[in-house]
């Protein structure tokens, strides 16, 4: 058996931290190409894994895994699915927050369960500082509904399951026949919808094109790449902590590209959520030589 030369604890941060970057700019392509084809979310996230799935294929030429598309397939759709139910009932600022929010806790939940991770006192108190900034940085939103509460708890179980279960799976495979099982589950009810952009011009067609090729290359293929190479190597909680770094890019995009305006409570947010990362990732690569010698395929 072919083994992939092995990643350092400070090489798989990297990806990770890559990983959520790369998917803090998937949410701006999303909502142009919404507005650009008429595409519906589901549909819009079914294209994302279908293409994915494609370019990774390309690139990998990795086995059919029949337990990645029936496991890993599904919970990567119902973490789509359910997040965008939650921005419809809920709006973009508490779905993220309740979703990213309690990830971390699930996970380390998951992982201290099934996995017999620990969960130190620096991890534990990365993940409530990190919640907290959380927190300030969508600051301002509205009150939830128990919907928006519910759609946004079952796309973070949803990722914290892909997040679990991936932990001793090939990355390459993960990827691949995880986006062609979440391909297969989207595609009844992308097909509803309608799959096929509904622009009028040929700007629009040619629009809807290029921004379904970056979401399908960059915050897609690419980003679940390095994010499940990672998980080889840090810890789950210490990943979905990391992955907050999504939708810290995705506020800075909104100032940068969007026009939007941050709060000085949202400031505070921002750096809080800086430094628990900084924080982690610190703890992370101090206690890797312990946690991580001799771990095999953990």
């Amino acid at each position: 058996m072919n083994h992939a030369p092995a990643l350092s604890v400070r090489q798989g941060l990297v990806y990770v931290s890559t990983a959520a970057v790369a998917w803090g700019t998937g949410g701006a392509a999303g909502a142009l190409l919404h507005g650009a084809g008429q595409l519906s979310p589901v549909a819009v996230s079914f294209w994302r894994f279908a293409c994915g799935a494609v370019l990774l294929l390309a690139v990998a030429r990795s086995r059919p895994s029949w337990r990645v598309v029936l496991l890993v397939g599904p919970a990567m759709a119902v973490c789509q699915a359910a997040y965008f139910a939650a921005i419809a009932e809920a709006g973009v600022a508490v779905a993220t927050m309740i979703t990213m929010g309690a990830a971390p806790l699930l996970v380390a939940a998951g992982g201290r369960i099934f996995l017999g991770e620990r969960l130190g006192r620096t991890g534990l108190g990365c993940a409530a500082l990190a919640v907290a900034g959380l927190a300030m940085l969508t600051g301002g939103a509205q009150t939830v509904t128990p919907a928006g509460a519910g759609y946004s708890l079952l796309s973070a179980a949803a990722y914290s399951c892909v997040t679990l279960t991936t932990r001793r799976m090939p990355a390459d495979g993960v990827a691949v026949w995880g986006f062609a099982g979440g391909a297969a589950c989207l595609l009844p009810l992308a097909a509803s919808g309608g799959l096929l952009p509904a622009g009028h011009t040929v700007t629009s067609m040619v629009t809807s094109v290029l921004l379904l090729g970056y979401l399908a290359a960059v915050p897609t293929a690419l980003a679940y790449g390095l994010f499940f190479a990672g998980l080889r190597v840090v810890g789950g909680t210490t990943a979905a902590v990391l992955s907050l770094l999504e939708p810290l890019v995705a506020a800075v995009i909104g100032i940068v590209l969007l026009g939007e305006r941050m709060s000085t409570v949202q400031v505070g947010g921002a750096m809080v959520l800086l430094c628990a990362l900084a924080w982690l990732a610190r703890g992370e690569l101090r206690d890797a030589p312990h946690q991580h010698k001799g771990s095999g395929s953990c």
